[in-house]
């Protein structure tokens, strides 16, 4: 049974006013969060909560705009960058359910000019960055509106990074041919198609393509670190298909709710957005039809991140968890999606990271430029195990300039496990520097423990 739109707004203004009538009270993620942006330099942040269909917290942390101190809220709106491609995915998985796009079907069905080269590459190549595609067009210019067929068709000339389904490579340019193909299927521009058919019926009334000249109420500006010092980050004025909307943490939450409680995806779909695509050695890569797939912790993760000129944004799901984690910042410089999971581990105790003690072992007498230096890492699992972690030893010079890494992956930890390292560091002057400790989730997300400049190493 499906469940009415305004019901789904209906329970996400309840959900708001039980978190305004805890504001009150301490809230160990909120303390989490601030902390977080201070550390990262974040101006600021929005959260949403979204736990087994209800909201159950949607907040806003520091200033949607630094020049005038405007307040970051769950209103805020804010550039997504590519977490616009589970959208555009969906989009075109809806076109399959209707029986007018087939995932098999070649892009020269509806490019008929794209290149011979193409002539193998299909939709769902597109879908799940295998499509041998580039990431990036070389003609895209971001201070200039230019027409979608013209940027796909500046990419024709170039040869693809390997053949169709061979290898995964992330192609911005795939996801600016799906929505040109979405175009032509749906009869109206892409992004008419997806208003229609996600946005409106899911209630999601400030999620649009991005539009400089537009009045967007609730607009975040977007800011970046340079040279030690915060920027107003470049504002671009082209849509990129890949990363085009604009959004709140309660749109892309109603989003979430709309598609577990509606479920327009048919159940196949469904399984096809977060199996890990086959390439065709019998290999998996671990993206499904726009989303990342894997597991932190032993538990099934599907997510997407998404990054341009002055905005980050995260968006974690947990399905057998029933939990959602959505987290958009106003920050270009620093990722969110080690705070989104660990946010997670607040309502999901078998979310929550693996405490982790580091220490680092160097020869106390001077050594000679030159010569190897064995350093000695000890990492302790303080008592939850954690599978495929990354283990990383960074050596930094007197100006905190890393000159040397080195770490160990796939190193899995028993609860109160401890594990011993040997790495080796060749100096090639003279002077002082220290050793930088860290543990990590799979594929380094999110941090478990860093310990910057433990142990001292001079060299003569």
């Amino acid at each position: 049974m499906k469940t009415p739109v305004r019901h789904l707004r209906q329970r996400v203004l309840v959900a708001l006013v039980i978190t305004t009538c805890v504001a009150a009270h301490a809230d160990p993620v909120d303390d989490y969060v601030r902390e977080q942006m201070q550390k990262l330099h974040i101006p600021g942040l929005s959260i949403a909560v979204v736990k087994e269909g209800k909201l159950i917290k949607a907040a806003g942390y520091g200033v949607a705009n630094v020049e005038t101190g405007t307040p970051a809220t769950a209103e805020t709106v804010y550039k997504i960058a590519s977490l616009s491609k589970p959208i555009l995915a969906t989009a075109a998985l809806l076109l399959v359910q209707d029986g007018k796009l087939g995932l098999d079907d070649k892009v020269g069905k509806y490019l008929p000019g794209s290149p011979d080269s193409w002539k193998d590459i299909t939709i769902r190549h597109l879908l799940t960055h295998t499509s041998g595609i580039v990431r990036d067009p070389t003609d895209y210019h971001p201070y200039r509106e230019q027409q979608l067929a013209e940027v796909i068709e500046s990419v024709y000339p170039m040869p693809l990074s390997f053949q169709p389904g061979e290898k995964w490579l992330y192609s911005n340019v795939g996801y600016f041919v799906l929505s040109e193909i979405i175009s032509r299927v749906a009869r109206k521009p892409w992004d008419e198609f997806v208003s229609e058919r996600i946005f409106a019926p899911a209630g999601m009334t400030s999620t649009r393509t991005t539009n400089l000249a537009a009045i967007i109420p609730h607009r975040s500006n977007g800011y970046d670190q340079k040279d030690g010092g915060m920027v107003n980050a470049e504002n671009w004025i082209a849509v990129r298909p890949s990363g085009a909307f604009v959004s709140t943490v309660l749109d892309l939450a109603q989003w979430d709710i709309f598609m577990d409680s509606n479920r327009p995806l048919t159940a196949l779909s469904r399984a096809q957005v977060r199996t890990p695509v086959a390439l065709r050695d019998g290999k998996t890569a671990d993206y499904g039809f726009g989303w990342y797939v894997g597991s932190f912790l032993g538990r099934a993760r599907i997510h997407h991140d998404g990054q341009y000129p002055g905005f980050r944004s995260d968006y974690e799901r947990f399905e057998a968890d029933k939990l959602s984690v959505i987290v958009l910042a106003n920050s270009g410089s620093s990722r969110v999606d080690s705070l989104a999971i660990k946010v997670a581990g607040f309502y999901v105790e078998a979310l929550a990271t693996p405490p982790f003690t580091t220490s680092a072992s160097v020869p106390v007498q001077p050594v000679p430029s030159g010569a190897p230096v064995v350093i000695k890492i000890a990492a302790k699992d303080d008592g939850k195990a954690a599978p495929d972690s990354v283990v990383e030893m960074e050596i930094w010079d007197e100006s905190h300039n890393a000159v040397h890494k080195e770490d160990k992956t796939n190193e899995s930890f028993a609860p109160n496990e401890t594990k011993n390292y040997e790495f080796s560091w060749t100096p090639a002057k003279a002077g002082k520097y220290t050793v930088s400790v860290g543990v990590y989730g799979p594929r380094w997300t999110p941090s478990y423990s860093w310990n910057q400049e433990m142990v001292e190493i001079t060299v003569r």
